[in-house]
C-alpha cells in the first residue's frame, strides 16, 4: 500500500538530512529514506577531524552524524531505515519510489516531488578491496594499523596528499604517492617530499600488493568519487560525463521537473558538509514555492 508525501528525500547525509528538516519545518509532509539503520551518510565513515567548518572546529564526521541524528529527531523529521531504493517512477502528479526493506519486504512511497541526496562511494578501478588494500578514504584507512610498514598510495588528488600524512603520522616506514598526474591542491600536494612522489604510468597488482614491481605492505587507493550506487528511474537526468548529476544552479531542480538532486551526487559546487546542507535548503525552498504555487487558486 503506498503513501503519499509532499516531499520524499532519498539519502539521509548532509544533505537530504538539511532538506528534509527545512522541509518539515516549513510544514510540509516529508519522508526521509536512508538505505543504512541510521542518518549520516558517508560521515558514518569519517572518524577524521574535520577543521573545515568554521561553526565547529575540530568535530569528526562521526561526530557530524551524531549531531545530523539529534536534529532530525528534535524536528520530528519522519524516517525510513534500512530502505534501498529499487525503483522510482512518475506516478500521476507526482512520484512512486519502490524501496527494499530487511526481511525481504518491499514498501511504496508517493511524492508529489522526489530528491536525491544518494552522495558518493570512492572509485575503485580496477582493484578490489582485501586485507592489505584499503580502497578509499574512511574508516578502515582511518583505523589501520600503519605503524612499521611500507604503504603505496595510488591517485593525484587531495585525498591521495592528505592521506600520505596521515599515515606518516600513525607511524609508517615509508609511504609513496604514484599518479598519473598530480591534482592536488597546492596546500596538500607542498606537504609531500617529492622523494615520496612518482608521476606517470604505473602498473600495480592487488593480488601481490605491488605497484612498479616493488612490494607493499598495504596499498591505498585514492581514485576520487562516483555518484552511489542509483536507481532504476522511469524518467531521464541528465549527467555530465562522470555520471553527476546535472541540476539548476538555484533550485537544484534536475532535467526531470519536480526531481532535485541535492549534495555530492550533484555536478556542483565544492563538495563537502556545507555545501551539501547549502544544496538541501535551496532544493527546500524551492519545493516550498512549488508546492505554494501549486495549491492558488485558479
Amino acid at each position: 500500500m503506498s503513501e503519499m508525501k509532499d516531499a520524499l528525500v532519498i539519502g539521509a547525509g548532509p544533505a537530504g538530512a538539511s532538506c528534509a528538516l527545512w522541509l518539515e519545518r516549513l510544514g510540509f509532509s516529508c519522508l526521509l529514506a536512508e538505505a543504512r539503520g541510521h542518518a549520516g551518510g558517508l560521515l558514518n565513515d569519517s572518524p577524521y577531524r574535520n577543521d573545515w567548518i568554521v561553526t565547529q572546529p575540530g568535530v569528526t564526521g562521526i561526530d557530524l552524524s551524531e549531531g545530523i541524528g539529534l536534529s532530525l529527531a528534535a524536528a520530528g523529521v519522519p524516517m525510513l531505515l534500512g530502505a534501498r531504493a529499487r525503483k522510482a517512477e512518475r506516478f500521476g502528479d507526482g512520484f512512486r519510489v519502490t524501496f527494499d526493506l530487511p526481511n525481504d519486504r518491499v514498501r511504496e512511497i508517493d511524492a508529489a516531488r522526489l530528491v536525491i541526496a544518494t552522495g558518493v562511494q570512492p572509485r575503485s578501478g580496477p582493484f578490489r578491496a582485501s586485507e592489505r588494500v584499503i580502497i578509499g578514504p574512511g574508516h578502515r584507512a582511518a583505523t589501520y594499523d600503519y605503524a612499521g610498514k611500507s604503504v603505496a598510495i595510488l591517485g593525484g588528488g587531495d585525498n591521495a596528499f592528505e592521506n600520505h600524512g596521515f599515515v606518516k603520522r600513525a607511524g609508517a616506514r615509508e609511504v609513496h604517492i604514484y599518479a598519473r598526474t598530480v591534482r592536488a591542491s597546492g596546500v596538500f600536494a607542498a606537504q609531500v617530499p617529492e622523494a615520496d612522489i612518482s608521476t606517470g604510468p604505473f602498473e600495480a597488482d592487488h593480488e601481490d600488493v605491488r605497484v612498479n614491481g616493488r612490494i607493499y605492505d598495504v596499498i591505498l587507493v585514492m581514485f576520487g568519487w562516483e555518484p552511489a550506487s542509483f536507481f532504476e528511474t522511469g524518467f531521464t537526468l541528465d549527467r555530465n560525463p562522470a555520471g553527476f548529476f546535472l541540476t539548476d544552479f538555484q533550485t537544484c531542480e534536475t532535467s526531470a521537473p519536480g526531481v532535485f538532486a541535492i549534495g555530492e551526487v550533484t555536478a556542483g559546487r565544492h563538495p563537502c558538509v556545507v555545501t551539501a546542507m547549502s544544496d538541501g535548503i535551496a532544493a527546500a525552498k524551492a519545493i516550498q514555492r512549488q508546492l505554494e504555487r501549486a495549491a492558488l487558486p485558479g
